[in-house]
């Protein structure tokens, strides 16, 4: 049977990570561990994944990236189950991951989109169209598949520990996510699935200033791997094998 580790990045975000953590305690098939990855926290992050008795990994390079990188290089279960501290995933959250790996050897990666909670039903909807659709839409068109969605996604460990040397982990204003997905390149598979969902916060989408912090961080991560190979390259490879 496989493994899975759930591996939260978190900075400063005690009580979202203890509402994360109740959600983890509710699941249908149970983790082989849960690891928070205290990325200089200032406030009772590490006590409060103590006390839920997930483990508690200290990364002091700043960065979601070098966070979630230290996550995973600790984590011992075949598969490594990402989300974030603001998450809620659902009780068949865990099951449905182990499903599809259970049932598809060649798979790699698995990702499925986020529900904004706390947000009007009209608000939500629109929410889910303007910005995740368009995150798998837009990403996806750049790297020739689907792309990982850093809130909601799992790999395997044994591939992590093909590539980790690979990413781009000190580097702050790369998007974890999407540098993962390009390094894993179109030859590997990665499936989406639009059931397997997990509540997100909303305060992704507050303020302007937010808003394009996190379109510049997508640009730069786009630009600096399009230096390398560009999406019709990645495309034309993809059709051609």
């Amino acid at each position: 049977m496989l493994t899975l580790s759930v591996v939260i990045p978190c900075r400063d975000d005690a009580e979202n990570l203890k509402q994360c953590l109740q959600a983890l305690a509710k699941q249908t098939v149970d983790p082989i561990e849960v690891i928070v990855v205290d990325n200089g926290c200032r406030d009772e992050s590490a006590r409060i994944a103590e006390l839920y008795g997930a483990a508690v990994v200290f990364e002091q390079a700043s960065g979601i990236w070098a966070a979630a990188a230290a996550g995973y290089d600790a984590a011992v279960g075949d598969i490594l189950v990402r989300c974030d501290a603001d998450s809620r995933p659902p009780p068949d959250w865990l099951a449905r991951i182990a499903a599809h790996f259970a049932a598809d050897e060649t798979l790699t990666g698995l990702t499925g989109p986020g529900v904004f909670y706390g947000l009007p039903r009209y608000q939500r909807a629109l929410a889910g169209i303007l910005y995740m659709r368009l995150y798998f839409l837009a990403v996806g068109a750049a790297l020739a598949h689907w792309p990982l969605f850093g809130s909601n996604m799992a790999i395997r460990r044994s591939c992590w520990c093909e590539i980790r040397r690979s990413v781009r982990r000190y580097d702050a204003q790369v998007h974890d996510d999407i540098d993962l997905s390009f390094i894993l390149g179109p030859h590997r598979k990665i499936r989406y699935d639009s059931n397997l969902r997990v509540g997100i916060s909303p305060r992704a989408l507050c303020g302007s200033r937010n808003l394009m912090r996190r379109f510049s961080r997508a640009f730069h991560t786009l630009s600096v791997h399009w230096k390398m190979e560009a999406p019709w390259h990645r495309w034309q490879d993809r059709l051609e094998h």
